[in-house]
């Protein structure tokens, strides 16, 4: 039976999304073909209909992971002013539900030392992502006028996912403990207090 592109595109778009929490959550090399088509309700033999090797779905699975990720800063940031959408964003990247979501999450802290042992083009679909991410928090800076801004997102990104992975290397006391003082720090240190 022939399928016409836009099944094709759901069928490769489900098959992404379950790849995507599961290289998160086990890693590149863990992950099975077969068990990420059988999660997506397929069969192993249908996947060269997509893919033409698991590498090639790892790195696929690596741009859907930041397409899901820059939806979810749209969904944060959108419609308002630069100093809120850089407020919340803080608040949403340093959240108890974020850190607690590794197969949801941020795909840099999910995958961040799995990729030197990535092939070439997986690492170029990772660094393209990044490259993303990092202008997004550009175009917000810029927008507020500081002195350096490609240095404040870069830096911020940078604080952000440290604060992310410490808070997930502990227990929950300790982890509450990082992310809300961590969202406090970065406020301050870049004037994203709101008034109340």
């Amino acid at each position: 039976m022939r399928y016409n592109a836009e099944h094709k595109q759901q069928t490769r778009d489900k098959v992404l999304t379950v790849a995507a929490r599961a290289i998160r959550e086990q890693g590149p090399e863990r992950v099975s073909v077969a068990a990420v088509m059988g999660e997506a309700g397929l069969t192993h033999g249908g996947f060269y209909a997509h893919f033409a090797s698991k590498e090639a779905l790892v790195a696929a699975s690596i741009e859907h992971m930041f397409e899901q990720m820059s939806e979810r800063i749209d969904d944060v940031t959108n419609g308002k002013d630069a100093r809120t959408a850089l407020h919340d964003y803080i608040d949403f990247y340093l959240s108890e539900r974020h850190a607690q979501a590794r197969g949801r999450g941020c795909p840099i802290a999910a995958l961040g030392s799995d990729l030197p042992r990535l092939d070439d083009a997986t690492r170029k679909a990772f660094a393209d992502g990044m490259g993303i991410q990092h202008r997004r928090l550009l175009g917000l800076f810029k927008s507020l006028d500081v002195a350096d801004p490609d240095d404040s997102a870069r830096s911020l990104r940078s604080e952000l996912l440290g604060a992310l992975l410490a808070a997930r290397l502990v227990g929950a006391g300790e982890r509450k403990a990082i992310l809300e003082a961590s969202r406090r720090s970065l406020k301050r240190r870049f004037r994203l207090e709101l008034q109340t």
